[in-house]
């Protein structure tokens, strides 16, 4: 089936506060049409990249524009391409679904409210979805408009591993508890890693370590999510790009009483200042991170210890709700592509029966999937590149075509 020819194809749109990320896929083959970026929404230089029939063009914006102009140009690229008219849904990446959204959603007024009540608890990430939302609906009035939520997997997760240890009434009467994210990543490397081994996935015990500027733990029990290391919010967990992962909460004390933040200082720390990049005093970048590790920067030697020990110890930790493990799973941006790290990780993880092939890990890079442990190897270790974009697009067709 040709892509102009193809019924199939679903618009996927993620936005964040400041940037819209998008793509057309066809949801039967998960072949891509167009696909692009509108960063710096907002600011005095907006722009829009994308890359259609292998070619990279660029668009600049006019100061100031937002989300509205960034769907204003992706809509005069698709009519310019005549892309319009296999169209048959926009699927869009929602943040935080709350308890309400378990599964995606044909988004109409009440789903609209419940977004907009589940935004609360992740304010920067939910008001750019429900602007995304907006902009859509008014440029794509014909088509079937999709949420697909990225708490949605972790559903499954039992009270013991969702609740905080705080007064029971903030999670009754505000929700206060762990929803974890990632939830499209997770869920798709579950599925192809299943198959890569040829096992049933309703019989599999993974562990998924999706790992780039946002790093997150699933651990998946015969398939299904049974805790995770993200909580109320995306900075919970594991050691990020810019954020801090676990911490003591009598930071926050001493951060206002001895140092004088307030809470928008201390949020900008944990979440922008922290880190890889507040470790290393380098980058966020783990790519530039290793470079400099390589060189010799302390700093950066370090910043890649710390990285892989805290992954490490939680990966340990969820062998509490598995207690057996078929496979540790790498994917996002770094799980995919840094050999380093997934070697620095498997060596502290051997007695759980894992070790890590030179040659396999190596060439499992930039796009890779493959087993990167020995044969003889009790657990596996796979790296298994993500492909949020094509699961979104799967549950807006499959949703579209019930109508």
């Amino acid at each position: 089936m040709s892509l102009q020819s193809s019924p199939h194809h679903v618009l996927v749109l993620n936005c964040g506060s400041s940037s819209l990320k998008f793509a057309i896929l066809d949801a039967t083959t998960s072949e891509e049409v167009i696909s692009g970026l509108a960063e710096r929404l907002g600011s005095s230089s907006p722009s829009v990249k994308y890359k259609y029939l292998g070619k990279k063009q660029l668009i600049e914006l006019a100061p100031d524009q937002a989300h509205s102009a960034a769907i204003n140009t992706l809509v005069s690229l698709i009519n310019e391409h005549h892309l319009a008219e296999n169209l048959i849904a926009v699927g869009h990446r929602v943040v935080h679904g709350g308890e309400h959204f378990t599964k995606s959603v044909l988004i109409d007024d009440d789903v609209i409210k419940g977004i907009t009540q589940a935004a609360t608890l992740a304010p920067l990430h939910g008001h750019a979805n429900l602007l995304g939302i907006a902009a859509a609906q008014a440029s794509f009035k014909g088509l079937p408009q999709v949420a697909v939520f990225d708490t949605a997997f972790h559903q499954t997760m039992g009270n013991v591993a969702y609740l905080y240890a705080l007064p029971y009434k903030l999670y009754t009467d505000y929700g206060v508890r762990r929803y974890g994210f990632h939830g499209t990543s997770h869920y798709y490397v579950t599925g192809q890693t299943a198959a890569l081994l040829n096992q049933p996935i309703k019989q599999s015990n993974f562990i998924s370590a999706h790992l780039g500027n946002g790093c997150s733990v699933c651990a998946i029990k015969n398939g299904k999510s049974v805790d995770t290391s993200m909580g109320l919010t995306p900075l919970e967990g594991l050691m990020m790009g810019t954020r801090s992962g676990d911490i003591d909460p009598g930071l926050f004390n001493f951060l206002t009483t001895q140092l004088n933040y307030d809470a928008q200082q201390i949020d900008d720390l944990l979440n922008q200042q922290s880190g890889l990049l507040g470790i290393s005093e380098l980058s966020n970048d783990c790519r530039t991170i290793e470079e400099a590790a390589v060189a010799g920067n302390e700093k950066a030697i370090l910043a890649l210890e710390m990285f892989c020990y805290r992954l490490a110890k939680q990966i340990a930790a969820f062998m509490v709700p598995l207690q057996r493990l078929d496979a540790l799973i790498f994917t996002g941006g770094i799980g995919e592509n840094s050999d380093i790290i997934r070697d620095k990780v498997i060596t502290q993880l051997s007695y759980l029966g894992l070790d890590c092939d030179s040659t396999a890990n190596l060439a499992a890079r930039f796009g890779t999937q493959g087993i990167i442990s020995s044969h003889n190897a009790k657990t596996k270790a796979v790296v298994m590149p993500t492909n949020e974009e094509w699961v979104i697009a799967l549950d807006a067709a499959s949703i579209a075509q019930e109508l």
